[in-house]
């Protein structure tokens, strides 16, 4: 269980570098990242691990709401996972 969950973090740390890659990119453009992990959502997510992720974002200059939209998506169930994943790559992020 503690190797799944890391793996499942990194997707976290994998949407991170994207963002950073993407910072080139002329402003005014709307970024789009995901964050996936193994855990159910919390009431709040800024006092959990999770909240790093925005926090990271904030520090590159991405803001949730403004230059930035985060799909979020808090699967406890670890086979359904793939699903998730495919749910989003199906997104349309032009």
């Amino acid at each position: 269980m503690i190797i799944a969950n890391k793996v499942i973090e990194s997707f976290g740390l994998v949407a991170t570098g994207v963002a950073r890659a993407a910072r080139a990119q002329p402003r005014g453009k709307i970024s789009r990242s995901s964050f996936v992990t193994g855990r159910g959502r919390t009431d709040s997510i800024d006092p959990d691990f999770i909240g790093a992720f925005p926090r990271g974002m904030r520090e590159l200059a991405y803001v949730e709401g403004k230059n930035l939209v985060i799909e979020w998506r808090f699967e406890p169930k670890l086979d359904a996972l793939t699903r998730v994943a495919a749910e989003l790559l199906r997104l349309n992020w032009t």
